[in-house]
């Protein structure tokens, strides 16, 4: 005898497919199916023919999907303005948003123009704003030149004079013997270091004025406390919880101290997040960054269209612009990769390399006006004459 599922049991079975169904479709059939008494065999079989159906309809034989994501992607972003968002009451610590940062991530740059994180910390701290300061001040880069009041050359001596801030010393937990350690290191052959209560003397052994200016540049970017590449650590709050936000980022460095939760911990730096933890990571912060960024400016575009673009760029473990030094470069095509810049240049390579087209894509088919192989090009029909 079949029995009726309570609401609680269609709820559990339709939990199982929020990875696979979009949420809205999912909770449209919830609604329907708490309406209408179903048996388990009738719920399993409806279950299963939305499944199909879904995937029927997510797209079409032959569609232009490459085209389609162009569109979406592209539209949006010619609305973008360019601004910068600042953080309030923090001088030089801002965030490029819009369509640079856009431009930055397609293009797969080496580098962001403003490297940034978002240290998550564990549970255990991350309600204390003073343990959360305390992570802060050990993320946050400390060099000489941040500890110094004052910083002069005696020609004469050739002795480099650093006259210490003692309230900074106290405030970044620094003390006078941890700067001579380092400048110990730094120093170089033949040098001495005398300290005079705040006041750090080091003799060099060279009278060259050039040499003096390059060992006291040298010293005062010498680093004293922190990670390497963290140029700034700020804590603030969000969603009920402290987290620190950087300028500068050094991903390993920063997962490995104490304190930080890495399994949120994340950098705006796609290359670093690849090296760091893998193609996989890098292909979701390529979707998480372009959507920040169309959020950033009210803009909603389909994140399916964000994954295919994240597709391109990683498909073959390594993280690839979308341009003839990535992406388009590497199409088989000669006609295509002609196509899209630089067309003298590579019409000839491929003549000169006797490479074949095949007429397998959308562009060299439009150049030689063929057929496109999407759509209704894309179907080839057999007939057997008599």
């Amino acid at each position: 005898m079949s029995t009726y599922l309570s609401t609680e049991e269609i709820k559990a079975k339709v939990e199982k497919l929020r990875a696979i169904v979009p949420p809205k479709l999912l909770d449209e059939f919830l609604a329907k199916a708490e309406a209408v008494n179903l048996t388990e065999e009738q719920f399993e079989e409806a279950l299963k023919f939305l499944v199909q159906e879904y995937v029927k309809a997510m797209i079409d034989p032959g569609e232009a999907i490459g085209v389609v994501t162009a569109q979406s992607v592209g539209e949006p972003s010619t609305q973008m303005i360019l601004r910068s968002f600042h953080f309030a009451g923090l001088r030089e610590f801002s965030m490029a948003l819009g369509l640079p940062r856009l431009i930055e991530v397609i293009d797969a740059r080496k580098k962001p123009e403003r490297p940034m994180m978002t240290v998550y910390l564990d549970d255990s701290i991350k309600q204390d704003k003073e343990k959360a300061l305390e992570v802060a001040k050990q993320l946050q880069a400390t060099t000489i030149e941040n500890i110094a009041k004052a910083v002069s050359i005696d020609y004469i001596a050739s002795t480099i004079i650093i006259e210490l801030n003692e309230d900074q010393l106290k405030y970044k937990g620094i003390s006078v013997n941890d700067v001579k350690k380092v400048l110990d290191r730094a120093k170089g052959k033949g040098g001495e270091i005398e300290v005079n209560g705040f006041t750090i003397m080091v003799k060099v052994d060279t009278t060259e004025l050039s040499k003096l200016k390059k060992i006291r540049d040298r010293i005062l970017q010498t680093k004293v406390k922190g990670i390497k590449g963290i140029k700034k650590a700020v804590v603030i709050e969000e969603k009920g919880e402290f987290i620190i936000q950087t300028e500068g980022t050094n991903l390993e460095a920063v997962l490995l101290t104490e304190g930080v939760d890495h399994r949120r911990t994340i950098t705006n730096d796609i290359h670093e997040i690849a090296e760091v933890l893998g193609i996989e990571a890098a292909r979701s912060a390529i979707i998480n960054e372009i959507q920040k960024i169309l959020q950033s400016q009210s803009l909603e575009v389909d994140v399916r269209h964000l994954m295919m673009v994240a597709d391109v760029m990683t498909w073959d473990g390594v993280v690839r612009q979308v341009g003839r030094h990535g992406v388009a470069g590497m199409k088989e095509s000669p006609l295509a990769k002609a196509a899209f810049e630089v067309t003298v240049k590579n019409l000839v390579e491929a003549s000169l390399r006797g490479e074949t087209e095949r007429f397998k894509g959308v562009v060299e088919n439009v150049i030689a006006g063929k057929y496109i192989p999407i759509g209704t090009g894309f179907v080839e029909l057999l007939m057997e004459m008599k």
